[in-house]
């Protein structure tokens, strides 16, 4: 059969992510302090772009209402992508040519935090190839990995988490533990217990409250503090004086091993965190405020300061519009372009996080109300059901994004936690929640009362836990506890050699 050229038309739909949708992708993202960055960037590249002075407060900031009330206007600017239906923002800005379709009297306020139609689609620069690199894990990355391996509760976790966020540059804790305690809904012991197991992470000396527990602690990971060293940290101020002669009479050492231990603390990190390139030093500053309403109930609301306001001006066009030659109409209309999409995007922005703050404040009012130990399993997807949303944008809007709460500033991250289902319906119980349960049944055991994997999985169906044996055998696993057999013989032996 002879081959030959031939012209064929085909229908087919494929989805473009456009330079308007990466910019709505990179905003929603951004922290507040990289968003004013980020206006301020625009502001300079774009003439018809103005910073709106006025200090008024945005619709969406003052509009915000109880954590019952929810917004039900449809998709986030991004969503449309993560749900991969057709963008409707996909569209091209009708370009005029003649003087009216740049001339508009009068100077238009977009006030990025107040309800406005969504405009034409415009530019938005895509981010610079060094930005899409992954970047070496920062300290708070680092610790937070740990965390996550070394605590399987999750109130604790969330402790855990909340001491991170309460390092110093240097690593220290700057924190007073009765004062958390109280913010948190716990009991001190508790605090204290979480900070011991996050005194035992990498790099050795973080979480100190101050230099004597920080060399004490990197001295304790080296297998070194022994007596005389306990004693030489206590007294470190003598060697800061210069008085070796009492430093040693203290420790009760000779002079030689007193200057090895001088040259063994010498050795240590006063400041453990500095060799941590990525630490983040700015003031975290909340993008979304919450309060307790007369009612009980809650008022949640975007914080204003931190929402950027800008102007197109009009009047800046209706000024060159008409003397304007046709390829400065051409970047005119362009500039117009972007920056009503960028007015768009803000606003689009806004009303997500408000959105999404808001149906996290339902979903945990227990914690809010009662404390740390009350937090309730929450993933992704049970709020971006609720709000409708895709679950990628659920992602991207709680990262790096912080809520003013009556019990502190979290981040919006923090309410996460894996949870497992439940019998007869009732609420889902925490995955880290229940391998501490299957910790604490398996410390109670006897000798004459092996747990084995079978009656553990009854007990916690009696209990409303619904799990399969094969996830309590993984769920042992990870705790490195052995099999039922193996602590059986373990316990006999014990027993045999009392």
């Amino acid at each position: 059969m002879a081959l030959s050229p031939r012209l064929d038309l085909r229908q087919s739909q494929s989805l473009v992510i456009t330079p308007q949708l990466q910019q709505a992708i990179k905003l929603l993202q951004l922290s507040s302090i990289e968003l004013a960055d980020y206006i301020t960037q625009e502001l300079e590249s774009n003439p018809l772009l103005e910073q709106d002075d006025t200090g008024e407060a945005g619709a969406l900031a003052e509009s915000a209402g109880n954590a019952d009330d929810r917004s039900e206007d449809g998709l986030s600017v991004v969503d449309t992508v993560d749900g991969q239906d057709e963008s409707p923002m996909d569209v091209e800005a009708d370009v005029a040519d003649n003087d009216a379709g740049l001339a508009d009297s009068g100077e238009t306020s977009f006030d990025t935090n107040s309800a406005n139609d969504w405009g034409a689609g415009g530019h938005g620069e895509l981010p610079d190839l060094e930005r899409t690199l992954a970047d070496t894990p920062d300290l708070h990355s680092h610790l937070v990995q740990q965390l996550n391996l070394a605590v399987a509760d999750p109130a604790d976790r969330f402790i855990g988490m909340y001491l991170i966020d309460h390092l110093d540059e240097s690593g220290y804790l700057r924190l007073d533990l009765a004062d958390a305690a109280s913010q948190l809904g716990v009991a001190l012991p508790r605090i204290e217990a979480v900070l011991a197991t996050a005194q035992k992470f990498d790099p050795p000396g973080i979480f100190a409250r101050d230099l004597k527990e920080c060399l004490k602690l990197q001295l304790i990971d080296r297998n070194r503090f022994d007596p005389a060293m306990e004693a030489f940290v206590a007294n470190i101020e003598l060697l800061a004086a210069r008085d070796l002669r009492k430093l040693k009479d203290v420790c009760g050492v000779s002079n030689e091993d007193l200057q090895d231990m001088i040259a063994e603390v010498r050795a240590l990190d006063p400041k453990p965190a500095l060799k941590f390139e990525h630490i983040t030093t700015g003031t975290v500053v909340p993008d979304v405020i919450m309060s307790q309403q007369p009612d009980g109930g809650w008022r949640v609301e975007l914080n204003s300061d931190t929402l950027p306001r800008v102007l197109v001006n009009r009047t800046y066009i209706a000024d060159i519009g008409k003397a304007a030659k046709k390829a400065d109409k051409q970047f005119l209309a362009e500039r117009l372009q972007s920056a009503n999409w960028l007015v768009k995007a803000l606003h689009q922005r806004a009303e997500t996080i408000l959105k999404v703050a808001t149906e996290l404040v339902k979903q945990q009012d227990a914690f809010f109300r009662l404390g740390v130990t009350h937090l309730r399993p929450l993933i992704l997807r049970d709020i971006a059901e609720a709000i409708e949303m895709h679950e990628s944008t659920v992602s991207r809007v709680t990262t790096n994004k912080y809520m003013a709460s009556p019990r502190g500033i979290f981040e919006l991250k923090y309410f996460f936690t894996q949870g497992l289902p439940s019998s007869a319906g009732a609420e889902a119980h925490s995955a880290e929640a229940v391998r501490h349960r299957i910790k604490v049944m398996i410390d109670a055991e006897t000798a004459d009362d092996i747990l084995s994997d079978d009656k553990i999985v009854d007990v916690l169906r009696e209990n409303g836990v619904e799990v399969a044996r094969r996830t309590v055998a993984k769920y042992r696993d990870s705790l490195n506890i052995p099999s039922s057999v193996q602590r059986r013989r373990d316990k006999s032996l014990a027993l045999g050699l009392r």
